[in-house]
C-alpha cells in the first residue's frame, strides 16, 4: 500500500495512522471514475491493516471540487449510474472500515467533496475552508451528496445548502454539525492529530464494533435502535477489551490493550 500504486492518491503509514491524500491538484481533486476507484481501493487496503486511524486529506488549493464533469459528460445513463454507484460504495466503505476516519479539510469541499467530508467519522477544517452543494444553482442537483450531509446538519440547513448552492464557511459548518472543529490554518495538522489521538484510545476491537453499531442505529426508530444497541452491548461485555477495561478500573491500574 504505497503511493506508487496510484495515480491520483498518495498513501502513507505514519505509526498507527494511514494517511490517504487526494493528489489531483490540477483538476481541483475532482472525483473522476479512476480517482474514485483509487480512493476506494486505498480505503479497503487501509481497513485491512492494524492501523487505528485514517486521515483523508488533499494536496493543492482545494480539498475536492466534487465529481469531474469531464468524466460525467462523457458517459451515458448507465455510465453515470456506474460512476455514482462507485462513489456510494466509497462512502459506505469509509463508514464500514474498522478505523476512525477523520477528514483534514482545507480550501473548498463542494458537492461530492462535501459528501466525502460528511461521510467521514470526524472532520477538522481550516478556517479558510468552505463547504457547498452547488448543484442547487446549476443544472445538476446534488442528490447523492445531500444524503450524508442531511444526516449531519438536519433538514432546514440541508435545504439551505442544497437549494441555494451557496457555500458556508468553516465556522458555520462547525455550528451546523458538518465538521467537528474549525481552526486557524496553521493549526490544522495539530488539531487533526489531537482529535484523532483522543478518538483512537482504548481497545481497537471495541472501537470497531462501536463504530459499526453507531452507524447501524443512527437512522432507526428509537425503540429499534435500543434493541440493536442492547444486544450488541451485552455481547461486547464478553470481549477481551471490555474485560480488561473493567478489570483495570476495579484493580485501579492502567489498562493493557491487546487488541
Amino acid at each position: 500500500m504505497t503511493a506508487l500504486e496510484y495515480r491520483h492518491v498518495l498513501v502513507a503509514r505514519d505509526g498507527d495512522t494511514v494517511r490517504i491524500t487526494m493528489n489531483r491538484p490540477d483538476r481541483r481533486n475532482a472525483l473522476s471514475g479512476e480517482h474514485l476507484a483509487e480512493l476506494l481501493a486505498s480505503f479497503r487496503a487501509a481497513g485491512e491493516t492494524d492501523a487505528t486511524g485514517i486521515v483523508l486529506g488533499a494536496h493543492g488549493p482545494v480539498f475536492s471540487a466534487g465529481h469531474d464533469f469531464a468524466d460525467v459528460a462523457a458517459r451515458d445513463l448507465l455510465g453515470v449510474r456506474e460512476l455514482l454507484t462507485l462513489c456510494t460504495e466509497l462512502m459506505s466503505t469509509i463508514e464500514s472500515v474498522p478505523q476512525v476516519v477523520i477528514a483534514r479539510v482545507h480550501g473548498l469541499a463542494t458537492a461530492a467533496g462535501c459528501q466525502l467530508v460528511a461521510s467521514c467519522d470526524l472532520a477538522v477544517a481550516a478556517e479558510s475552508a468552505g463547504f457547498a452543494l452547488p448543484g442547487g444553482k446549476g443544472g445538476w442537483f446534488c442528490h447523492t451528496p445531500a444524503v450524508p450531509v442531511a444526516r449531519a446538519v438536519g433538514r432546514k440547513r440541508l435545504m439551505e445548502l442544497a437549494l441555494t448552492g451557496d457555500p458556508i464557511d468553516a465556522h458555520t459548518a462547525e455550528q451546523w454539525g458538518l465538521i467537528n472543529r474549525a481552526v486557524p490554518d496553521a493549526e490544522l495538522d495539530t488539531a487533526v492529530s489531537e482529535l484523532l489521538a483522543r478518538a483512537t484510545r482504548g481497545s481497537r476491537a471495541s472501537k470497531a464494533l462501536g463504530k459499526r453499531t453507531l452507524y447501524r442505529q443512527l437512522d432507526r426508530p428509537e425503540a429499534d435502535a435500543y434493541a440493536l444497541a442492547l444486544e450488541v452491548m451485552a455481547a461486547a461485555a464478553q470481549l477481551p477489551g471490555a474485560r480488561e477495561g473493567m478489570a483495570a478500573f476495579l484493580e485501579k491500574r492502567p489498562p493493557l490493550w491487546r487488541d
